[in-house]
């Protein structure tokens, strides 16, 4: 009766399997057979020529991105709700070394063009400000809202008439793919992405995030950057093993398709409690404080939004049949 978040959902047997095959002796650090495989797999995967890098987390993902795509005294242009700047304690300005995020509007924690547009073009020309460096976007965004290949685009578009790279942090990129129902290109470098961070831990995986480089020569100076904040495991070959065996026979895909699948089973009991379109696996309800305590007293673990908001977040390994008490409960409120 668990909807407070995937992060708490148990990792898949496929990877499980594939921890146990990678258990052996190896070459350290990322020199191991999984870990050179990692720019193939991946470059097929997503149909150009990439560089892929294993790290441990989202946030690791998502600083390193930043700093090869922003300097010292440069700055990012997000959301105000975006993930990198609410929910990683400074990260991205950590591993950056001091970048500024200049925060934007939009509906449902996504950019638009006219609202990244309006920050950028308000900073004036000169040492005096932080210069914008890159544009970074969440698909899924934190509101569980998905851009589609021409909206990423004209975002791109913004950042590259002003020469800025595009950072897109994919915490959720696998339900972001499973609900357009695109290639992975499409939505990403074929759209002028230049960094994806590409989430595996929410939707299946134990402890391996990508970072992928459509850019591929940003990739040369992460690698030292990666060991420099200490996020080079010795043994790369369990992070590395991870990624491959959720790209097998698109497990990555299926996972996020159950999940969001889950996402609308909830969505159809809710009705017009829904604050916003359900379009990945999170559900934002409106409830009052005693309807929040009778789901929970019936045993329903979900994470208190805003005042009367809550969120319910659907899982790769969760069954129709272990979703509906929620929803006959909720539609019974």
């Amino acid at each position: 009766m668990r909807f407070f978040s995937d992060n708490a959902a148990p990792v898949c047997s496929q990877v499980l399997d594939a921890l146990a095959r990678a258990n052996t002796i190896d070459t350290a650090y990322d020199g191991d057979r999984w870990s050179r495989q990692l720019d193939g797999a991946f470059s097929d995967l997503f149909g150009t020529e990439v560089r892929a890098l294993w790290v441990p987390s989202g946030t690791a993902a998502n600083a390193l991105a930043l700093a090869a795509l922003c300097p010292p005294h440069g700055s990012v242009v997000c959301h105000r709700d975006a993930h990198i700047q609410n929910d990683e304690c400074g990260a991205p300005e950590f591993y950056t070394h001091g970048a500024k995020l200049l925060l934007a509007e939009g509906p449902g924690a996504k950019l638009t063009p006219a609202s990244a547009a309006a920050v950028i073009d308000r900073v004036q020309d000169g040492v005096h400000w932080v210069q914008p460096h890159a544009i970074s976007i969440t698909n899924a965004t934190e509101y569980g809202l998905v851009y589609s290949p021409d909206e990423v685009a004209a975002i791109s578009a913004v950042a590259k008439t002003r020469g800025l790279g595009l950072h897109m942090d994919g915490a959720r990129f696998a339900n972001a793919v499973a609900h357009l129902g695109c290639d992975p290109g499409e939505v990403t470098w074929r759209a002028g992405v230049d960094v994806l961070s590409f989430g595996f831990v929410k939707n299946g995986g134990m402890s391996a995030e990508a970072l992928i480089f459509f850019r591929t020569e940003l990739a040369d100076a992460t690698l030292y950057r990666r060991k420099r904040a200490g996020l080079l495991l010795s043994k790369g070959r369990y992070l590395a093993a991870q990624l491959l065996a959720m790209l097998e026979d698109d497990l990555w895909l299926a996972h996020a398709r159950a999940a969001n699948a889950g996402a609308r089973l909830l969505a159809q009991a809710a009705g017009d409690r829904l604050v916003h379109p359900v379009e990945a696996n999170e559900v934002f309800l409106k409830v009052s404080p005693e309807e929040a305590a009778k789901l929970r007293g019936l045993g329903f673990d979900f994470y208190d939004w805003a005042p009367g908001e809550v969120r319910l977040v659907t899982s790769w390994d969760q069954s129709e049949e272990a979703i509906r008490p929620l929803a006959e409960a909720i539609a019974a409120l």
